[in-house]
């Protein structure tokens, strides 16, 4: 039987997940529970609900940003309030598939493009895009988009309003 590189890699990424996950204990998830609520909660507040010190909470933080269990923080910004009318989707059409770097390459640099997915199905990526209005949406789909050597296609789809918006439940 023959396992192929490819195989390996992944089986080793899962392994590593595994390692992490059984690492997050009950404590972690009461303290992602309260962090994903609110991100600007201190940390002392944190460690009362839990019952332990804020040391306890800092450290148990830091050792899941370490592993990749946290990623970040941040404050949501209403785009709406600087101006951006328009929520939209792009769904692109590769010429090759070998060409996704590139693109996603060139996607980075253009500031309105605000979150990126690899798909499967009728398009290769799905883009979220913030325009100002219709003028701003059709130059950055004619003038940066489309242009964008690798692209074949796009199919634009207007969000006209975000109803969910939040974070996975995090189970205690």
């Amino acid at each position: 039987m023959h396992i192929s590189k490819k195989s390996c890699i992944f089986a080793a990424e899962f392994n590593h997940f595994n390692k992490i996950m059984e690492k997050i204990d009950e404590l972690d998830r009461k303290i992602l529970k309260i962090i994903t609520q609110s991100a600007r909660i201190p940390f002392k507040d944190v460690a009362e609900q839990c019952g332990v010190s804020r040391a306890a909470i800092h450290q148990r933080v830091q050792k899941m940003f370490d592993n990749g269990v946290i990623t970040g923080s941040s404050y949501h910004v209403q785009p709406k309030m600087l101006g951006y009318q328009l929520c939209v989707y792009i769904g692109i059409t590769m010429e090759k598939a070998s060409m996704y770097n590139q693109v996603i390459a060139a996607l980075e640099k253009i500031p309105e493009v605000v979150e990126a997915q690899y798909t499967l199905g009728a398009f290769g990526l799905l883009v979220k895009v913030y325009a100002r209005d219709n003028e701003h949406l059709l130059q950055l789909l004619n003038k940066k988009i489309q242009e964008i050597p690798g692209v074949a296609n796009t199919t634009t789809m207007t969000a006209i309003s975000s109803p969910i918006y939040r974070q996975l439940p995090i189970e205690v």
